[in-house]
């Protein structure tokens, strides 16, 4: 080969080799969406609101593998996880991160949740969510009034959450109707005036959406 024909190969070669340096940078293809084995790698954003200041994967992301102690949620027809203030969807054999739907009831806050009070009421934040205290848990609810100039306060164990009510289905609807008919009830509770402002009142809403669909609650 001449010193002419080695001159005329560099350009192309030295196209290969960026090539290569920019595919191992972004760890391949599959790994541009998913980082397996957990969080990390590309596709996280920094939640500073209310002086949250932590690190969450953005929507959309996608993982093959749910983190260890992530929660299983039934509502609307569908399943949910949540772990550390993250929701996923399974899509296929992954899962994805979404936003939750408004109405949803995890037993658990996600750990060091922002706490902020408007109107007088607590609301509890990660993640770009807002929690409202709920039966059984925290409900997802919409960004209350005044969100934005809210400021966080300091944090404080967050108040017990009431029991479940005991359901009796009166019409004797089966176990996956009762179910269907508890989560449905849960996201029409919402949406009732001082619902997200007052645990009673949600939950009476609640109990009359029950009580509606033939259903005894104590």
């Amino acid at each position: 080969m001449t010193p002419a024909d080695t001159s005329s190969l560099r350009p192309r070669a030295l196209l290969v080799g960026v090539a290569i340096a920019l595919l191992a940078l972004s760890g391949g293809p599959a790994q541009a969406q998913e980082h397996r084995g957990g969080y990390g790698g590309p596709g996280w954003r920094f939640d500073d609101r209310y002086r949250h200041d932590h690190y969450y994967p953005a929507r959309g992301y996608v993982t093959g593998v749910l983190p260890n102690g992530s929660i299983s949620v039934g509502f609307g027809g569908g399943h949910y996880f949540f772990h550390g203030g993250v929701w996923f969807r399974p899509v296929g054999p992954r899962f994805v991160v979404v936003t939750p739907p408004i109405g949803i009831v995890v037993p658990l806050l996600p750990p060091d949740v922002s706490t902020v009070w408007i109107g007088g009421v607590p609301y509890y934040y990660a993640n770009g969510v807002y929690y409202g205290a709920a039966p059984g848990g925290y409900a997802v609810v919409p960004p209350p009034p005044g969100a934005e100039s809210a400021q966080p306060v300091a944090p404080a164990a967050p108040p017990k959450p009431a029991p479940d009510p005991i359901i009796y289905p009166r019409n004797g609807q089966n176990a996956q109707q009762t179910e269907e008919d508890r989560r449905e009830c849960n996201r029409w509770a919402t949406t009732q005036p001082s619902a997200m402002a007052d645990a009673s009142v949600f939950q009476r809403a609640v109990l009359a959406c029950m009580d509606g669909r033939g259903y005894t609650l104590r």
